[in-house]
């Protein structure tokens, strides 16, 4: 449901659904980010330790995380980046259609042609990305690439006038819940595992999730 209502207008939206198609397109895109995040960041323990001294540097002692405090953790939104790089949540982005006839990389693109967009893909393109299947938020710490629409080799949002309108909230939700778990507690795997064992299979469908939903033993950070 959400891939079709990211393509109509607000008006549309408003008559042909209701509240719970748009919530629950938001919320399971969002979901399954935050747990690719963590699980990530389980299997790389120098991120993770490096995310939760940035975190707990600029809460300095506060009960708990606001929204004031998302702008100065640099690195959380570099973690971020770089989980919608290799965990692209919808990696087909929604279908467009070419409006006149066109040549692309040697391609030729009839007037009227769906073109879907692979952005799994693209986020793992050796050309694009050095070392693409390594977890490094570090590459995101001095570049410019963002996913608001504008850098095609990261595109969570998709692009464009019809891209996802949910960005600042989306982003606002998933920041403060990733800053909020790690400046609280500290995780592992159940029974002894190590986080190189953690499987990372995906499922199939419009929202790409963990095959095996992730498992942890939180410990309160004090």
């Amino acid at each position: 449901m959400y891939t079709i209502y990211r393509e109509r207008s607000f008006t549309q939206i408003t008559h042909q659904s209701n509240d719970s198609d748009v919530f629950t397109g938001g919320t399971d895109s969002t979901y399954a980010t935050l747990e690719w995040e963590l699980s990530e960041l389980i299997r790389n323990p120098h991120a993770m330790k490096k995310l939760q001294e940035e975190v707990r540097e600029v809460a300095k002692g506060k009960p708990k995380i606001t929204e004031d405090d998302l702008d100065q953790m640099h690195y959380l939104k570099a973690v971020v980046k770089e989980t919608f790089r290799m965990h692209m949540p919808l990696p087909l982005l929604v279908p467009r259609e070419s409006t006149s006839d066109v040549k692309v990389m040697g391609y030729n693109v009839s007037a009227g042609t769906q073109v879907i967009i692979n952005a799994w893909a693209v986020g793992r393109d050796p050309s694009l990305w050095d070392n693409p299947d390594e977890f490094r938020p570090e590459r995101f710490l001095d570049s410019s690439v963002d996913y608001r629409g504008f850098n095609f080799e990261l595109t969570p949002f998709g692009a464009g006038r019809r891209k996802c309108p949910g960005i600042q909230f989306a982003m606002n939700v998933n920041e403060l819940v990733i800053a909020s778990l790690v400046h609280k507690f500290d995780f592992g795997l159940p029974d002894g595992q190590k986080g190189e064992d953690l499987d990372m299979s995906e499922t199939t469908g419009i929202t790409i999730h963990k095959k095996l939903p992730l498992l942890v033993v939180a410990t309160p950070y004090k």
